[in-house]
């Protein structure tokens, strides 16, 4: 019973590390990359030939790089945060007052569905109407909105499961329905709102389309449209975006890392009945 025991344990070691390793290996590949010459780089090997430290450096003087870290975690993390409030009420109102109907729902998450290149005329005109193109305002807004059928999707199971007899209980000795979502609805699903925030704020983190349109200069730039500038002509600075991606990607990993008991609780919690 041992050794079949000890056998089987090993092979869930094996398989965990061989699919680690499988995920990990894109992360490994950029970390070899940031420490390649320009000719080591086209070489087309894994490991390095030649260490240099070079790229580190000149990936944060060629470009403000700290300035569009700051600029995504900022937009992102406050899109998240409009996204939930928009949502969190509208689906309280869908599914208690029977606001939109049935097919609320499926026009919202198929809104979603629609290629982001047909609103960016639209949104261009709106925001540059309302002062805030070119903005990290402007990118919040943005964000806070196109997240929403994601969010409204995420969070719907969550809001479903709240036993609607404490809902009444509150309402019959006074609360409003504002009261009752802030005060009773919110706790009981608030590790689904977690798991929510952290899934639209790596979402607006990594959008590359709308921020390279409504966002231009150095002073307002996102870091996935940083990266894109170490892009030239003719020639492609592998290894200082390579140090560039790995410094960006940085705050996603810290989010997953302190994030991640919460975000596999909250989803854990939306999915059963």
């Amino acid at each position: 019973m041992s050794r079949k025991f000890s056998a089987a344990l090993a092979g869930r070691w094996l398989i965990t590390a061989l699919v680690a390793g499988f995920f990990a290996l894109p992360i490994a590949y950029l970390v070899s990359v940031s420490f390649k010459t320009k000719d080591d780089t086209l070489s087309g090997g894994f490991l390095p030939s030649t260490i240099t430290f070079d790229n580190w450096p000149h990936a944060f003087n060629s470009v403000p790089l700290v300035t569009f870290i700051a600029n995504s975690v900022t937009s992102s993390v406050l899109a998240g945060i409009l996204t939930l409030a928009i949502t969190l009420p509208a689906v309280y109102a869908t599914l208690r007052f029977g606001v939109g109907g049935k097919w609320l729902p499926q026009v919202a998450l198929s809104s979603y569905m629609a290629p982001p290149v047909v609103a960016l005329i639209p949104l261009f005109y709106l925001l540059k109407q309302i002062g805030l193109i070119n903005s990290v305002a402007g990118l919040v807004l943005v964000y806070g909105c196109i997240n929403v059928p994601v969010a409204f999707w995420l969070l719907t199971p969550f809001l479903r499961r709240v036993p609607i007899d404490i809902e009444h209980a509150a309402a019959l000795d006074g609360a409003g329905p504002l009261r009752i979502l802030w005060s009773i609805v919110l706790p009981l699903v608030l590790p689904g709102i977690v798991a929510t925030l952290i899934i639209v704020v790596i979402l607006a983190y990594n959008e590359f389309l709308l921020a390279s349109t409504f966002a231009f200069g150095d002073a307002t730039r996102t870091l996935t449209v940083g990266i894109s500038l170490f892009q030239g002509d003719r020639l492609v600075n592998f290894g200082q975006m390579a140090a560039a991606s790995l410094t960006g990607i940085a705050p996603v990993y810290l989010i997953a890392l302190f994030m991640q008991r919460h975000l596999v609780s909250g989803l854990a919690h939306g999915g059963v009945k």
